[in-house]
């Protein structure tokens, strides 16, 4: 019997299905996930494409020869943008206004790793390279409190799909149960370290 959960494929003692609300988009979330981010307990993509029935999750490094992937960036009824903050991105508060022909799905796309492993999934998928990107320009503090990121931008993944989706669709009190999610779970693993040990590193 397995003791991961087959729905949110954590550990069973730390399942997040609980905490997960279904909630409808209109933007599309693709998530590009690096393999080592899989089986990580502290991993928030999950909590997208559990919640989100337009999320779509695939693993790898190099996406250049994905099949499915490459058929969805040919769709021209599809307008994809890739949320990375390089030089020349777009802030996201500038596409929120900029005119979407109604008949076209806006699709963003999220690399799921640390900032490192995205770099190279980015530099070894060369079919993203032509994609136009935006920033988030909307982010204030991110509640990952037990995974540092050395970035401005650095947010979870769950936050940069909350941030990206409260922009676009002008809504924050409807996506916030990602959020609620993803401070459940952080919760929980705070909970589940030794006395004092989040203290020592995550508060100096």
């Amino acid at each position: 019997m397995s003791r991961y959960c087959e729905q949110c494929g954590k550990a069973k003692k730390a399942c997040i299905c609980r905490w997960i609300q279904a909630v409808d988009a209109k933007t599309e979330l693709w998530i590009l996930q690096h393999p080592s981010e899989v089986k990580r307990a502290i991993g928030t993509a999950r909590i997208l494409t559990l919640s989100l029935a337009n999320a779509r999750l695939w693993v790898g490094e190099d996406f250049s020869q994905h099949d499915e992937l490459n058929a969805l960036l040919q769709d021209p009824q599809r307008e994809v943008y890739l949320v990375y903050p390089g030089e020349g991105s777009l802030p996201i508060s500038q596409l929120a206004v900029k005119p979407h022909t109604s008949d076209k799905v806006r699709s963003l796309i999220l690399l799921d790793g640390t900032w490192k492993k995205a770099y190279k999934m980015w530099q070894l998928s060369t079919n993203l390279h032509a994609l136009p990107t935006v920033n988030l320009d909307n982010v204030e503090q991110g509640n990952y409190r037990i995974r540092k990121s050395p970035k401005e931008q650095g947010v979870s993944t769950v936050e940069a799909g909350y941030l990206a989706l409260t922009a676009l669709e002008g809504n924050n009190n409807k996506f916030m149960s990602l959020i609620d999610a993803f401070n459940q779970m952080i919760e929980y693993q705070i909970q589940q370290m030794p006395e004092g040990v989040f203290e020592k590193n995550y508060n100096n």
